[in-house]
């Protein structure tokens, strides 16, 4: 399934043992979904495309601003005034021109958030704020699609995996319930740049080993990061019989 040149492009990460040429094919099987080309979807989309992942759907209604520049890593002075998704596409073309790339350029509703997730094998937030979170995170659920969701803001970032195809996996209404509507954004309370990459490339990572089918997601974890004093801590968490998005789903 893999030609030659696949072969060399992806040789070091065959080397493992935990991918090998099945894991590597895997990759190049697989259908992943972006929400959110900023801060954290920008190493996502970047680490993914350099994996081999066969085809990304990248979804983004913004355009790129000078602001972005700080933290966005797929985008340039260059991009500024474009669309993100086209910004992003044509970076991730430069960079791998073997991975096939599906835009979304308007923002997702329902109906569409719905149809982009069932079109995909994984999903991955990289969206700021709680209500798109939540949103993804009900179509997954719907979907039994793999979720996974990382945040950043100030010095503090947070990375977990839900997957409902799994019974004992929580989904993020288990973890988060209704949020909070006076939550902040990175224009508001401001985020450090590595921070929001580390996150991004904590994600990108926990993609693939779902994808290639190697090592242990965080399934059931929430990771929490320390930017200010180079700290990670792991908390515990259930899935809620009683949450009103995963609970039905699994016939409770």
């Amino acid at each position: 399934m893999l030609t030659d040149e696949e072969l060399l492009r992806y040789s070091r990460q065959i080397l493992l043992a935990q991918i090998d040429i099945d894991g590597q094919a895997r990759l190049k099987a697989s259908r992943v979904l972006i929400v959110g080309l900023g801060g954290l979807g920008s190493p996502v989309a970047l680490y993914l495309a350099a994996a081999g992942v066969g085809e990304l759907h990248l979804a983004d209604f913004d355009h790129v601003d000078l602001t972005n520049l700080q933290r966005q890593i797929a985008h340039d002075s260059q991009s500024i005034g474009q669309a993100k998704v086209d910004s992003a596409m044509a970076r991730l073309a430069a960079l791998n021109p073997l991975v096939a790339l599906v835009p979304h350029r308007a923002a997702l509703d329902e109906d569409s958030l719905g149809a982009a997730v069932a079109a995909v094998d994984l999903v991955l937030d990289c969206t700021d704020n709680f209500t798109t979170r939540e949103a993804v995170n009900a179509a997954c659920v719907a979907a039994r699609k793999p979720l996974v969701s990382g945040a950043a803001i100030r010095l503090e970032g947070q990375l977990s995996v839900f997957d409902p195809r799994r019974a004992d996996s929580p989904c993020y209404h288990c973890l988060y319930g209704h949020g909070s509507e006076a939550e902040l954004t990175c224009s508001e309370a401001g985020v450090v740049g590595p921070l929001v990459g580390l996150v991004g490339s904590l994600q990108a990572l926990e993609a693939l080993k779902l994808l290639a089918g190697f090592g242990e997601p965080l399934v059931g974890r929430l990771l929490l990061i320390d930017a200010l004093g180079s700290r990670f801590r792991e908390l515990r968490v259930k899935r809620d019989p009683a949450c009103a998005v995963c609970g039905s789903a699994h016939g409770e």
